[in-house]
């Protein structure tokens, strides 16, 4: 009845169209009033659920959030998105199909600098769909891989994604991130050979071929946007500073070199740059401070105890229990956004992974890739929504161009599940 209660209360204030922090809210409530009345506790206290909501806000890990969003907008106003977009077509665009692999190329680097889905899909959209539409590249397709690199970042570090379920779920997040990056690439790669497949048809002639010295110069340009990845990185290996000192960093040194070596960061700007980044971070700390309540209260309801019982029959196999939960969250992750999903089934499946001796860092990765791929997947689909309005499509034509890409992506998904060790291995490799 519990479970129902949780569900039900969620469903019906999504359904008459609250936002999802307030539905999460009037979750909270309503499970609390449904514990005091069949005295699970002691009575409905309105003070309990305020002083969850400041104290889910109230974590030192999550300052993290702002600074890299921060950090995105100032690389995308300050021409580090453009110059590696410029390198990327410097040493692929020659190549049949290269605008896309110039697309894949900048959305892995974009990753590791932004850690935001949306901001990085829409710098490349509007960047590369107007040059592969004048170039004659079927649109819907061009938009589909665009969106389906843009969901790489919150898989490569720095990853807001792993930041918020590092705090939901107690988790490092400086492991989250090293574990992140090789399953990143492999999404990169994974949708790179499916546009070699889906581009062979494509009757577009390549750019043409620039010389040593000119990819040279290009290169040189970007090498500061390149270096912050490498800083950020090289930084939470070698314990230099925490994820959330690594945000700052990203923000300091993006701001840097936007304003003072690339001089494309204007001070008439910042505060329309600041006040963007601090928006979503309102929208993201409200979220996961709703998300807390209805956490605590599913840990008192005992909910989490429910759901392991009911996938005690893949208990004795973790890899078909990880496959149960990750087809779970595809499913959920069609209709409800990436950090309302992420805060609503970790409290609920974190008790299951521990129970069955599933490496938390691992689900993690896994957990945090299923939910960036639901942003691709109608009928949200909020990168997918991005792309539809730069390329001016419907959601139909996007979804048609997305679908090879998504398949693979949800291929490589799949594939570590078949064979952790693809995380676990490079993970170990990264902490030595």
């Amino acid at each position: 009845m519990t479970v129902l209660v949780f569900i039900g209360s969620l469903l019906a204030a999504m359904a008459l169209g609250m936002p999802i922090a307030y539905s999460l809210l009037v979750c909270g409530v309503s499970l609390m009033a449904f514990l005091a009345s069949n005295g699970a506790l002691p009575a409905f206290d309105s003070q309990i659920i305020a002083q969850r909501f400041v104290d889910g806000a109230d974590n030192f890990p999550l300052l993290a959030v702002p600074f890299f969003l921060l950090a995105g907008e100032f690389m995308n106003a300050g021409g580090l998105s453009r110059r590696i977009v410029n390198m990327a077509m410097a040493w692929v665009g020659h190549f049949r199909g290269g605008l896309g692999y110039v697309a894949v190329i900048a959305a892995i680097i974009m990753a590791s600098l932004s850690g935001s889905a949306v901001a990085d899909t829409a710098a490349l959209a509007a960047l590369l769909l107007p040059m592969m539409k004048a170039a004659g590249y079927d649109v819907p397709r061009s938009a589909g891989l665009i969106a389906a690199g843009g969901i790489i970042a919150p898989v490569i570090p720095p990853s807001i994604g792993f930041i918020i379920f590092g705090v939901a779920a107690n988790v490092s997040i400086t492991k989250l991130f090293l574990a992140g990056i090789v399953p990143g690439v492999m999404m990169g790669i994974a949708i790179g050979a499916t546009w070699w497949w889906v581009a062979r048809k494509e009757n577009v002639p390549p750019a043409p071929r620039l010389s040593m010295a000119e990819r040279l110069r290009i290169t040189r340009n970007g090498t500061l946007a390149l270096a912050l990845p490498v800083v950020i990185i090289g930084g939470m290996k070698m314990g230099v500073f925490t994820p959330t000192e690594a945000a700052v960093v990203a923000a300091v040194y993006s701001f840097a070199v936007g304003m003072f070596v690339y001089r494309e960061l204007k001070w008439k700007t910042l505060y329309a740059l600041i006040l963007a980044a601090g928006k979503t971070t309102a929208v993201v700390m409200f979220l996961v401070a709703a998300a807390m309540v209805s956490a605590w209260l599913i840990t008192v309801a005992n909910i989490p105890t429910e759901i392991a019982n009911l996938m005690e029959p893949f208990m004795g196999n973790k890899m078909l229990l990880m496959f149960v939960m990750m087809v779970l969250i595809v499913v959920v992750g069609t209709a409800l956004d990436f950090a309302p999903t992420v805060l609503i089934l970790t409290p609920v499946l974190m008790p299951v992974v521990i129970k069955a001796g599933i490496d938390p860092v691992y689900f993690g990765v896994l957990f945090i890739m299923n939910n960036a791929i639901g942003l691709i997947t109608p009928p949200v689909g909020t990168v997918l929504n991005v792309v539809c309005g730069v390329a001016k499509i419907n959601m139909d034509d996007s979804f048609k161009g997305v679908l090879p890409f998504l398949f693979a992506e949800l291929a490589v998904l799949f594939l570590l599940v078949l064979f952790p060790d693809l995380v676990l291995v490079p993970l170990k490799w990264w902490m030595k």
